[in-house]
């Protein structure tokens, strides 16, 4: 009797069947393709203007007052107001000695101011950016 499970080597082999693997494989590659540029362009833009500054000005009188008036204390340099005064002494030898007041010197001060315009040009610089389809000049 025959065992219908066990089978000689070579019915195994007639009863086998071979199924054979396939692999697939991919890869992936990458290339350049130019769709466009860039172009950066800068322009300088010139604006004129009038630029605007008080300026002050200071200036001095000097006025010389004739005194010749005999004095005990020589006087000190004084300020009346806006005015500076400046005592001139003279020592004269006479029979006594006597401190003369010759004469004063008065300085006055005064001050203008005058708005002056000075045109001057300002610039700017501006950055500009054109894009230019791959289809579209070079």
């Amino acid at each position: 009797m025959t065992d219908p499970v066990s089978t000689t080597p070579a019915a195994a082999a007639a009863d086998e069947i071979r199924v054979p693997v396939l692999e697939e494989t991919a890869t992936v590659s990458k290339r350049e393709v130019t769709t466009g540029r860039v172009v950066v362009r800068t322009l300088v833009d010139v604006e004129d203007r009038v630029l605007s500054q008080a300026l002050s000005e200071d200036k001095v009188d000097v006025e010389r007052i004739a005194i010749d008036r005999v004095v005990d204390v020589a006087p000190q340099m004084r300020t009346e107001g806006d005015v500076t005064i400046i005592p001139v002494l003279q020592e004269r030898i006479v029979v006594e000695k006597q401190i003369v007041l010759v004469e004063e010197i008065h300085i006055r001060r005064r001050t203008s101011v005058e708005t002056v315009a000075v045109p001057v040009q300002i610039r700017t610089q501006r950055a500009v950016v054109e894009r230019i389809d791959g289809d579209g000049p070079p």
